[in-house]
């Protein structure tokens, strides 16, 4: 499991416009595996356990609002975007340049998703 989870990763990775691709944890926010190129270390922590929460959120406030699990949840911010899916503990985070094709990534998202069922 652990090389199909570093395939996927890499995968993400080659896309253009991705900064970093990460696998996370939900409930702890931990990074099981990631890509990134905006450093090491700290940066990436930070960024898995952010957007894990962020997910956690979504997804529990769609529940909340009676409106369907959360399938794709996208950030934008000045300087990048967010994109992340999950699947049971697992939520796959990517973080793009602005000028990166959403579309394509949310395809490669899924797709990622499928491999990890």
């Amino acid at each position: 499991m652990i090389s199909g989870l570093r395939g996927v990763v890499e995968r993400m990775s080659r896309q253009r416009g991705v900064r970093a691709s990460l696998i996370v944890s939900e409930n702890d926010g931990l990074v099981i595996d990631s890509s990134l190129r905006f450093g090491e270390g700290q940066d990436g922590e930070r960024v898995a356990a952010l957007a894990a929460s962020i997910y956690r959120k979504a997804r529990l406030s769609a529940s909340a609002a009676h409106l369907g699990a959360v399938s794709f949840l996208q950030l934008d911010a000045d300087q990048g975007r967010l994109c992340a899916v999950g699947r049971g503990e697992l939520v796959l985070v990517v973080v793009a340049e602005p000028s990166a094709n959403v579309g394509l990534i949310r395809v490669e998202l899924f797709k990622a998703l499928e491999t990890l069922a």
